[in-house]
């Protein structure tokens, strides 16, 4: 069974850093895109940062410059190292993954429980 481990989150001060681990478990061929997204307050969902196998690499406007997503494809994991914080990334952030599994020429997608980051004022 596929799962989402997502890991890290919790409160900080506006300026500071923080860091989201997501890894996949399971038994599976292969991981096409990962990619966070975020919800905050009365918001709905948003694209934070996504990337693919081949290393490509996208951001949302409201992170470019601040936020940096990394993967290592021999850990099946995606980071997410959040720089200079600031109260409107409060949200609960949440890891996506597009998944293939053995004989399967399918693409399945995959979402984390999330966690939540919270940056103070």
């Amino acid at each position: 069974q596929v799962q989402l481990v997502e890991s890290g989150g919790g409160l900080v001060p506006a300026g500071e850093s923080l860091k989201i681990s997501c890894e996949v478990s399971g038994k599976i061929f292969g991981i096409g895109i990962m990619a966070w997204y975020r919800q905050g307050p009365g918001k709905g969902r948003e694209l934070v940062a996504s990337t693919d196998a081949g290393g490509r690499i996208n951001y949302g406007d409201s992170v470019k410059d601040r936020f940096t997503i990394s993967r290592d494809n021999t850990k099946r994991t995606i980071h997410l190292q959040m720089n200079n914080l600031i109260p409107q990334d409060t949200a609960v952030y949440t890891c996506f993954a597009a998944v293939r599994h053995h004989g399967s020429p399918n693409i399945d997608n995959f979402w984390g429980q999330g966690t939540q980051v919270t940056v103070s004022a």
